[in-house]
This record gives structure tokens, sequence and C-alpha cells, in this order.
């Protein structure tokens, strides 16, 4: 296992790839760790130097008392990627991981040269849907809110099996204070200014079953910043990396074509 310490939270990371390999960073979902962007991974050229962590309160990194603000979380990536001396790297978040994604691009882009947002929003619910969910954890805890998480994220056709099972059990056993601090970020978030003041490569990806960050929403964040290109999944809802890792893969391999982050060859 291997551990940052960035400020006052310990974040678990896997780094994978040449050390001179160009860098990309994948940030996880709410209730989820690394782990959900294994079947990604293994799909991508080798060449890639690869960064995936753990947001703190997920996983294996530390879990501070709730609450969490949205900067807490950007500072936290910003600390890895200084950590591990990363720059003009392609960051690529799904839902809370693409908020993420959003605020560093905002506050270093020598950090970051391109996005790709997956299923995920310039702003995410109400505070009111959020507050109640907080609620719901502290009066049943994490299973309480596992069946409606899972009916939101997959789609129809995966709501049954190893997925849903694997996909559970990562929400069950994540940290209630983890949990509850992230929820806490996202009801406070609101991206659509600074999101709007971005000029940079992105990549705006959604499954067209997703109940949690429907495609019009996905795609009117994406479509903030000019040049921006953007991709429907097909039978996937809020996880086309473990619904349709392949899919995803080939979207993403074709942008860092594109932008020059891999060789066209």
């Amino acid at each position: 296992m291997t551990i940052a310490t960035i400020g006052n939270v310990d974040l678990h990371y896997q780094l994978d790839g040449p050390e001179d390999g160009a860098p990309i960073v994948f940030a996880h979902a709410l209730g989820t760790n690394l782990t959900l962007w294994d079947q990604v991974v293994d799909r991508l050229p080798k060449s890639l130097r690869v960064l995936r962590f753990d947001l703190r309160g997920h996983g294996q990194s530390s879990a501070l008392k709730a609450p969490y603000r949205m900067g807490n979380l950007v500072k936290d990536a910003e600390g890895l990627l200084a950590h591990l001396d990363i720059r003009d790297a392609v960051f690529v978040g799904l839902s809370i991981g693409g908020m993420v994604a959003q605020g560093l691009a905002v506050k270093r882009l020598d950090q970051i040269r391109a996005l790709v947002l997956s299923n995920t929003a310039a702003k995410i619910g109400t505070p009111k849907i959020w507050q109640d969910r907080i609620d719901l954890i502290e009066a049943k805890g994490l299973p309480a809110i596992a069946e409606p998480t899972l009916d939101r994220w997959l789609a129809r056709s995966n709501r049954n099996g190893e997925l849903s099972d694997e996909l559970r059990a990562m929400i069950t056993k994540t940290s209630p204070d983890g949990y509850i601090g992230c929820c806490a970020a996202i009801s406070g978030t609101d991206f659509y200014t600074p999101t709007s003041g971005l000029r940079l490569p992105t990549l705006g990806l959604c499954g067209t079953e997703d109940g949690s960050t429907p495609a019009d929403l996905v795609r009117e964040t994406v479509g903030l910043i000019p040049g921006s290109e953007f991709h429907l999944i097909r039978r996937s809802g809020h996880m086309p990396c473990v619904e349709q890792p392949d899919a995803f893969a080939e979207h993403l391999v074709a942008f860092l074509r594109k932008i020059g982050h891999i060789s066209s060859t």
C-alpha cells in the first residue's frame, strides 16, 4: 500500500507505467475507490504513467471527520500531484471525481493539460437531496442507501449479478464520515462560472441510462468549455468504466491520440 501524507490527510494511491510516460490521473465516484478504474487502465497503452488514488474518506485513504468542502478534495489532488512531481496530466474524473477535475483545472493549469469528465456536472443535485441522504445514513447506515444508489447508477441490464455486488460492497465498506463528508462537498459546489472559463481540451462521456447525472446534464457542463467533445456510451448508466470498459477506453484512447498525449500510430 502506497500512502502520501498531504496536509492532514493520508492519501492511498497507485502509480503504474514508465517514469517518463505521459501522465494520466483517475479520480473515482462517491462511495467507490481507485479499483473502479482497473478495467479501463488494463485497456490503455502501457506507455502511459497512470495515477489512481482514493479520495479522502474512501478506500484506504484516511477518513477525517465530516463535513468536507470541495476545496479540500481539490487541494488533496493538487498536493498529491505536486508530491509525485506530475505536471501536464490528463485528468479523468467520474461523478465527484469529475468535480475535483474541474476544480483542479481552474486552479492549476500547470498540472492539468486536458480533462475527461465522465458522468459528472458543474453542479449535482440540490442541498436538500444531499441533506436527506446524509440524514438517512446517520439514521440507518450506508446499507440503507446502497440499493437506491445502484438503481440510479446501473443500466437496467446490469442491476443484478457480480458487478452490482461489487459496487454494493464498495458503498457499504466506505467510511460513513468519508461518504457523508463528500456528500457535503458536492452539496456546496457550483462550478458553472469557473468551468465556463476553462480553455483546455475536454472530453465528456456519459451512459445513456445514468440516473444520477443524466446525459443532458453532463452535456451541458462539458459544453461550457469551448471546443469540447461529448459521447454517449450505450447500455451503461453512471458507471461506464465498469459497465462498458471497452467503449470507455476506446473513447479515452482516441481522445489521448487526438490531443497528442500518446502516439497516433
